[in-house]
């Protein structure tokens, strides 16, 4: 796994009706249209993320927040690590999972939380290879077909593997897809 770094984000709350195995919360690493985990704010205009489009520490986001008048004390902060692998659907002769890097026109130098508590793993769609977004868990309702935890994500590396190779993905969205584990970070 590859350090990602840090985002500030809105957690959203299932409405309650749904049956007991299905989440509680949702910590969707994407920045889905559907609004259901926002990013703290439409940070890209600021150009002070790295090279994976997140922030290489809290400092940076706090910054912006103090800037935009932005109260962060209701948002969750998470840490997300990259599998160093994106999945695509291949054409002839063409290999599934490819090799990811940062943008190299950012600084990437991410301090790595010293406490951190693993959530599970996101599966996010990256059509323009860059900035994460859409959790497709959340956003399109991939969560009925697939076991998920509390925070509609997979508990293991290897479930986000198996269900993005199974192609459910591709049936709503375009790839291709990367896969973040999910970290709150503690105090």
């Amino acid at each position: 796994m590859i350090p990602a770094g840090y985002m500030y984000k809105l957690v959203s709350t299932s409405d309650g009706k749904e049956a007991a195995s299905q989440p509680v919360d949702f910590y969707s690493a994407g920045a889905c249209g559907a609004g259901i985990t926002p990013f703290f704010t439409d940070y890209v205009p600021h150009w002070k993320h790295n090279g994976f489009w997140f922030f290489n520490s809290p400092g940076v986001m706090q910054e912006i927040a103090v800037e935009k008048h932005i109260d962060l004390s209701g948002m969750t902060l998470f840490f997300y690590e990259l599998y160093e692998f994106e999945f695509d659907l291949p054409d002839a002769g063409e290999e599934a999972w490819s090799p990811i890097e940062s943008e190299s026109s950012f600084v990437t130098e991410i301090v790595v939380p010293s406490k951190k508590v693993l959530a599970g793993f996101d599966v996010v769609e990256y059509v323009c290879r860059n900035s994460p977004e859409c959790s497709l868990l959340s956003c399109s309702n991939l969560a009925k077909e697939f076991t998920v935890n509390s925070h509609c994500l997979f508990d293991t590396l290897e479930d986000a593997k198996v269900a993005v190779e199974s192609g459910k993905f591709h049936e709503r969205e375009p790839g291709p897809y990367r896969i973040l584990a999910v970290y709150v970070v503690t105090v």
